[in-house]
C-alpha cells in the first residue's frame, strides 16, 4: 500500500445499488446444499463486452542488486481521498457447517515454516508509515521465494534465508517512494522461465491509475526485471480519472491475465470488473511492443461483474478459465460465474479472443462476520465473499471464498471458508456448461478462519491457508489439507501460532492469502498473516502483523 491506509471496499453492498434484476430469496436458498449444479442457460453465452486493443512498451528496467535500504527524503502524502467500501450486513440467514478438527494431522506434512515479510519491514521502507492490510503475494522458482506484501518485499531461499531485501516494493517497478502502491501479486511461470509481478499504481496528482507490471525472464529474481505500465485511467469513463483496484493475476500457455475492479480515484464511482490478456511470449522475449485486449463492460447474473479471478494455470488448457462471486446485495448467493477465454492465440497476433461467461448454482456463502481475537475486545474485519483465488489443473477449476457459517452446538455465526471445484466445458469457442464436482465448507468451533487461498496438486490433493483467530487464539498462521479421492479437507493445522492480539486500531486483516503449486509439483507454497513474536520482525511501535510463509506436501 502507498503513504495512508485505503479503507478496502465491501464490493457486495457497493453493487447492491448498480444491480440491474433483484435476486428473489426463494432462489437464494432452493436446493443451495446440491452436490452438483447445472450450468444456468439463461446466464450463458456472449454480452456486449467492451473491447479495446493496445499495446504497451517497457517503461524501465530494476536491477534489485541496486537498490538501496535507505529511504531518501520523506514522502508527502497524495492528495485527495480515496473511495471507501461499506461494510456489508449478511442478514439473518445461516449456513451451517460442521466444526473441523484441530490437530497436526498426518497427511500433508509441513515442509518448511518461517516469517516471512512483517509491519517493520514494511515500516522501515516507507519512513515509519504503517499499512494495513499487507496484502501479500506468493511465488517460488528455482529455489527462490519470493514475497511481496504493502509495502516491502524480500527475496528468500526456500530454507527462508533471505537471498535480498527487504526493499521497498515500489522499487521494483520503478515507482518513487512518494507514489501510492498496492496489492502485489507474482508468479513464476516453469514453461518460459519467468518471474511476473503486478501492482497497483496511483499517481500523486490523482490523475493517473495503472497496474504496473514487471516482468524477469532469466529465472533469477535478483537479475534485472523490465517494467511495463497498463493504463486504467480510462479518460471519459464515468467518474474518471479511474484506477483499477486490487489488480488479480492469471496465466496459462498463450498470456497474462490481469482482472480489476475499476473505480474513480476520488468519487465513489464504481465501474465493474476490468480484464486485460497480455501477449506473454511477447513479455517473456521483453518485446518493444506487447499486445493487450481489455474487456470492459462485464455483467454476469444480471448484475455488474466484480473481482473476476483469472485462474492461475498448470500445464496446457482449451481456455483461460475465471470465477467469481456473486452476492449482488451483499446478503447470501448460491451462484458463482464461470468464464472462459478461447481464440486466446489471437492477442499475440494482434487480433481479439473470445470472453463468455454463464451461472452455475453452488453452496450457500455470505460476508463473514469480525472475528474475535484472544485477550482482545477489537474484532479483525473477515473481509467480504469475494472469490479469494483461482486455479485450473487435471480439467477442473479450484476456488475458495470467506463466508458466514453456524456450526452446530455454537454459540454465534463465524467467519468459515467455502471452497468449489468446478469443471467447465465447452462449446465450439463458448464456455457451455460447467459442474460442481465438490464443494464444501471448512469451519472450526468457536473460532474464525480468514482470507483462504487454494491450491491442488497433479495428484488430486489440496491444501487451504488462512488464519485462525478466536477467544482462545491469537492470530495465527493455519492451513488444512484433503487427501486424494477424498470429498473433504481434513483437520485445522495451526502452523504458526500467534504470538499476541493485533493491536491497531483498525483491525482491518487480509485483504487475501496466497498460495501456489511449486514448479516440482512436489509442495503446496503458502502464506498468510499472523502475529509474530515481537522480537521476530514486529516490535516497531505501532502494527505488529507478520506473515507466514509454509511449504506443504502434496502427498498424503
Amino acid at each position: 500500500m502507498g503513504f495512508f491506509t485505503v479503507s478496502r471496499i465491501r464490493l457486495r453492498t457497493l453493487i447492491s445499488y448498480l444491480t440491474i434484476a433483484l435476486v428473489s430469496g426463494a432462489f437464494l436458498f432452493s436446493n443451495a446444499f446440491s452436490s452438483a449444479a447445472p450450468a444456468s442457460a439463461a446466464g450463458a453465452g456472449t454480452s456486449p463486452f467492451k473491447v479495446e486493443k493496445s499495446a504497451i512498451t517497457p517503461a524501465a528496467v530494476v536491477d534489485p542488486t541496486k537498490l538501496s535500504l535507505s529511504n531518501g527524503p520523506g514522502a508527502t502524502l497524495p492528495k485527495g481521498t480515496r473511495p471507501t467500501r461499506p461494510v456489508g450486513n449478511a442478514g439473518n440467514a445461516s449456513i451451517t457447517a460442521s466444526s473441523s478438527k484441530l490437530a497436526n494431522a498426518p497427511a500433508g506434512a509441513l515442509l518448511e515454516n518461517f516469517n516471512g515479510v512483517g509491519s517493520r519491514n514494511s515500516a522501515k521502507m516507507n519512513f515509519g508509515a504503517e499499512f494495513e492490510p499487507p496484502d501479500q503475494g506468493l511465488c517460488v522458482g528455482n529455489g527462490f521465494v519470493i514475497e511481496p506484501v504493502n509495502s516491502a518485499y524480500t527475496i528468500y531461499t526456500t530454507k527462508g534465508q533471505v537471498v535480498a531485501g527487504p526493499f521497498n516494493v515500489n522499487k521494483l517497478y520503478d515507482e518513487g517512494y512518494k507514489q501510492f502502491t498496492s496489492d502485489p501479486r507474482c508468479f513464476y511461470d516453469k514453461t518460459t522461465n519467468t518471474w511476473f509481478a503486478i501492482i497497483l499504481f496511483i499517481s500523486a496528482n490523482n490523475q493517473v491509475g495503472r497496474t504496473d507490471l514487471a516482468v524477469n525472464p532469466t529465472g533469477d529474481p535478483t537479475k534485472p526485471w523490465t517494467v511495463y505500465h497498463i493504463d486504467g485511467t480510462d479518460a471519459g469513463g464515468p467518474g474518471c480519472p479511474c484506477f483499477g483496484d486490487q489488480p488479480l493475476l492469471g496465466i496459462d500457455q498463450y498470456n497474462i491475465y490481469i482482472s480489476t475492479n475499476e473505480f474513480s480515484i476520488l468519487g465513489p464511482q464504481f465501474n465493474g470488473a476490468q480484464i486485460y490478456a497480455l501477449s506473454k511470449s511477447q513479455l517473456v522475449s521483453l518485446s518493444k511492443k506487447v499486445n493487450v485486449v481489455h474487456f470492459g463492460n462485464l455483467t454476469v447474473g444480471s448484475t455488474i461483474a466484480a473481482s473476476v479471478q483469472p485462474a492461475l494455470t498448470y500445464g496446457t488448457s482449451d481456455a483461460e478459465y475465471f470465477m467469481n462471486s456473486l452476492d449482488p446485495f451483499g446478503t447470501f448467493d448460491h451462484r458463482l460465474g464461470v468464464w472462459a477465454m478461447t481464440d486466446r492465440q489471437n492477442v499475440g497476433k494482434g487480433g481479439v479472443p473470445t470472453l463468455s461467461r454463464l451461472v452455475i448454482g453452488s453452496e450457500v456463502y455470505g460476508i463473514p462476520p469480525k472475528a474475535e481475537q484472544k485477550g482482545a475486545k477489537s474484532r479483525l474485519d473477515a473481509g467480504d465473499d469475494r472469490m479469494q483465488q483461482v486455479q485450473f489443473i487435471n480439467g477442473s477449476l479450484w476456488g475458495a471464498l470467506d463466508t458466514a457459517v453456524t456450526i452446530p452446538h455454537d454459540t454465534a455465526s463465524r467467519a468459515g471458508i467455502a471452497w468449489f471445484k468446478v469443471q467447465p466445458s465447452l462449446d465450439g469457442n463458448k464456455i457451455g456448461n460447467a459442474t460442481i464436482q465438490q464443494q464444501g465448507y471448512v469451519a472450526l468451533l468457536g473460532n474464525y478462519l480468514l482470507y483462504p487461498a487454494i491450491q491442488a496438486s497433479p495428484e488430486g490433493t489440496a491444501a487451504i491457508v488462512m488464519t485462525l483467530t478466536g477467544k482462545t487464539f491469537y492470530p495465527s498462521a493455519a492451513y488444512t489439507f484433503m487427501s486424494a479421492n477424498s470429498s473433504s479437507f481434513g483437520a485445522i493445522n495451526d502452523a504458526a501460532p500467534g504470538y499476541g492480539h493485533y493491536d491497531v486500531k483498525g483491525t482491518r486483516w487480509g485483504d487475501y492469502s496466497w498460495a501456489v503449486l511449486d514448479p516440482s509439483g512436489e509442495a503446496f507454497w503458502m502464506a498468510t498473516e499472523y502475529i509474530p513474536p515481537l522480537n521476530s520482525q514486529t516490535k516497531d511501535g505501532r502494527a505488529n502483523w507478520g506473515t507466514r510463509v509454509l511449504a506443504v506436501s502434496v502427498e498424503n
